[in-house]
């Protein structure tokens, strides 16, 4: 089974992480927050079930896992049942991207932010949440991916890495935060969001295209 097909057959169960760990989801949500601009028309890619970009104010998103496409709408996202790398808009359709927690799933993660910078507008800006490999929360999830369901067919990146083909597709005025600096299981309260990265398990990247 793809990871597609495990999204498509566990949608529900997948949705219901963000209450069963409402402090690691908020304190995601928090670190996204000082990124995402504000009245802004953007675009999800891997919208999920649309956890994200309802408290973001994202109207559009794009996932190729129908259940979970079908659960975004319910939540008032329109959603377009397509892939990363092929996206389906114009170019310079939107005034950011927000890709969160779906650059480790898909198949050519330069092609999809090369589509993502296809129709971003000229100043627009990228915005990416990841689990940074290197972190103490990558070295967890990868060394309990056999028993994950949804993160068996992950690969897990570095921050390094992301900002590495960042810089390759010149984009421009890059900047990171993180949060999570314990297991999301023994999380009581909302993580601080701090700048840089290093330390988090979530780290959010931002990147503006050249105007």
């Amino acid at each position: 089974m793809n990871s597609i097909e495990i999204f498509e057959r566990y949608a529900q169960e997948y949705d219901e992480w963000f209450d069963a760990n409402r402090f690691a989801y908020e304190s995601e949500v928090q670190a996204l927050k000082k990124f995402v601009p504000k009245n802004s028309k953007g675009l999800e890619v891997g919208v999920g079930t649309g956890r994200f970009a309802v408290p973001l104010g994202i109207g559009v998103g794009v996932e190729p896992a129908k259940a979970m496409a079908d659960i975004a709408r319910k939540r008032g996202i329109e959603v377009y049942e397509a892939k990363a790398e092929k996206l389906p808009f114009d170019d310079s359709s939107f005034d950011f991207v927000l890709i969160v927690v779906t650059i480790c799933f898909v198949q050519n993660p330069m092609q999809a932010l090369r589509e993502a910078k296809r129709v971003l507008k000229p100043g627009g800006y990228i915005i990416i949440g990841m689990i940074d490999r290197e972190s103490f929360l990558g070295k967890l999830y990868e060394s309990k991916k056999k028993e994950s369901k949804f993160y068996r067919h992950a690969n897990f990146y570095s921050t390094r890495q992301v900002l590495d083909w960042l810089k390759k597709l010149e984009f421009e005025y890059i900047k990171t935060c993180q949060t999570i600096f314990k297991d999301p299981k023994k999380i009581t309260g909302i993580e601080p969001v701090k700048e840089g990265y290093g330390e988090g398990g979530f780290v959010v990247i931002s990147a503006q295209k050249q105007a």
